[in-house]
């Protein structure tokens, strides 16, 4: 019972972080000569469909409310 609690509930936390949009920067090498080197950098975007999102916190109710209710 208290594992599936457990995953209900992580399943929604995971739902819940995937909703939201994010974004990351990483530089490239654009021009290198010798010792003078170029950089620039570049934005990446981030995320996830939101019916992923939506069935993963749908699943972590589905298995939270079965893991509270079920009996020993």
């Amino acid at each position: 019972m208290k594992s599936a609690i457990i995953t209900g509930a992580v399943l929604i936390v995971i739902g819940l972080a995937l909703l939201g949009q994010y974004s990351y920067t990483t530089q490239e090498s654009v021009f290198k000569l010798g010792p003078i080197q170029a950089t620039a950098e570049k934005t990446h975007t981030f995320s996830a469909p939101p019916e992923l999102s939506w069935a993963l916190i749908a699943g972590g109710a589905i298995v939270l409310i079965f893991g509270a209710t079920r009996k020993r």
